[in-house]
């Protein structure tokens, strides 16, 4: 604890040292549906808390829901009193913040770590998977990629309208890959991803994808899942304040348009053990179909996860490469989960099927629990679709539907935590149903 107190210490110290305008910073943390919570700390009292004086937050803030509010869940937030619990600061994520109008820095809080860690906290779900998995002798190494739109920076009528093409000043409206669009909106790429590298984060190809103003970022295999999972959510948060700052507006939103591509949360994973082995490319890849079979087993009961909200079942079936069904094949892009051509060294699966609005800690988790259970399990998976174009089990489609498949599937209940289940699954569930409690012009027209 003293040498991370003074690792902290020194890094708060060296951030004041080299941004002496920076007054405050922003302390946050993820939420279950993926928006940041937290406070706006002085830079002085930012040193103490580095020095070990304690950090705490409301518990509760951690089941906001995607408005905001708080439901009922158990006895949490309204028989509780709303307690608060400590977070600790994560070492290396304080970094200056460009996209404000005054100079300001953010570093990232959790309750990993702690004596009393929060149960249903994202960070410390995936914290607690990743622990198990080194305690078995296995190391992922993960790389995310995340697809967005930009749109104009005004709505009309609360519709998003196509982003202008910064040389013609015309509506970006023509989907394609061409890479002229990466030139034509070179300026805000540019700082969206030299901001991303300002935060940390391992930027590498990025691509101008088939949807109007949509566009795809990757990132650097990284072999701590916990900073590959800090890596996707610090990126959603910049894009979205460089994007503002640059005239235009970022979303991650899953499926903003009907008739165009929805935006995905691709996540390659591959398995070491201590020596630096491949473990999916053993005894002629047969961990790799194992693991492929465990994950496509638990895939229907982990939506809830992969496709958080309402609009997130819609880009299911979508026009390009969403699959309807859990499935898998080799270099297939219409497989939920994909196996990309590779030597043994670097042989991983792609899981492609949550959206870019799922909450980056909790898709990892899922998918590693998947890995897991095939590797225990050591069943043979489905035929890959490179075989049977028809392969493939049914997941729901469906919020209720998915929550109900998910609450008591006793492999998640006991590798992410029944805790941790029964809550996300009421916080979809009681988001799902505030969702519904609005008459939209549409019903009138059609019922009235």
């Amino acid at each position: 604890m003293k040498s991370q107190s003074s690792t902290l210490l020194a890094e708060v110290r060296s951030f004041r040292q080299n941004h002496p305008d920076v007054r405050y910073v922003d302390l946050i943390a993820l939420d279950i549906p993926g928006h940041f919570y937290g406070k706006r700390y002085p830079v002085e009292m930012l040193e103490k808390v580095a020095a070990g004086s304690p950090l705490k937050l409301p518990q509760n803030a951690v089941l906001l829901g995607a408005q905001g509010g708080l439901f009922k869940i158990g006895d949490y937030c309204f028989n509780d009193g709303d307690p608060d619990a400590n977070r600790r600061l994560v070492p290396g994520t304080l970094k200056p913040v460009n996209w404000e109008s005054q100079p300001l820095g953010q570093m990232l809080i959790t309750s990993d770590g702690t004596e009393a860690p929060i149960e249903f906290e994202p960070r410390e779900v995936l914290a607690k998977v990743l622990e198990r998995l080194q305690h078995q002798g296995i190391h992922p190494v993960v790389a995310f990629e995340l697809e967005f739109y930009l749109f104009d920076k005004q709505l009309e009528n609360g519709l998003p309208q196509f982003a202008r093409d910064p040389l013609s000043g015309d509506a970006d409206d023509q989907p394609n890959l061409h890479i002229e669009r990466l030139s034509r909106f070179s300026d805000v790429l540019e700082d969206i991803a030299q901001t991303a590298k300002d935060q940390g984060i391992d930027i590498t190809v990025i691509t101008a994808e088939i949807g109007p103003g949509q566009f795809e970022i990757n990132f650097g295999h990284c072999d701590d899942g916990l900073r590959a999972a800090d890596w996707a959510a610090l990126f959603c948060r910049s894009t979205r304040g460089v994007a503002l700052k640059q005239g235009y507006r970022a979303s991650f939103m899953a499926k903003p348009y009907l008739q165009f591509p929805g935006s995905g949360m691709h996540v390659h994973v591959s398995l070491y053990d201590a020596a630096g082995n491949n473990l999916l490319a053993a005894h002629q890849q047969q961990p790799l179909r194992h693991a492929v079979a465990g994950c496509l087993e638990l895939l229907p009961h982990c939506m809830p996860i992969f496709s958080p909200n309402h609009n997130a079942f819609r880009r299911l079936g979508g026009t390009v490469n969403a699959a309807t069904r859990a499935s898998w094949g080799f270099e297939d892009r219409d497989a939920c989960v994909r196996i990309p051509e590779s030597d043994p060294r670097n042989l991983r699966i792609e899981h492609r099927l949550a959206s870019a609005d799922a909450n980056p800690y909790l898709v990892l988790a899922a998918i590693l629990v998947g890995l897991e259970h095939g590797l225990e399990a050591k069943r043979e998976p489905i035929a890959p679709l490179n075989e049977d174009r028809n392969s493939g089990t049914d997941f729901p489609v469906e919020m209720l539907d998915a929550v109900r498949a998910m609450q008591q599937q006793p492999v998640l209940r006991d590798k992410l935590g029944a805790e941790f289940v029964d809550v996300y699954c009421e916080n979809k569930r009681q988001d799902h149903l505030a969702f519904q409690q609005e008459i939209h012009a549409r019903e009138y027209r059609w019922f009235l």
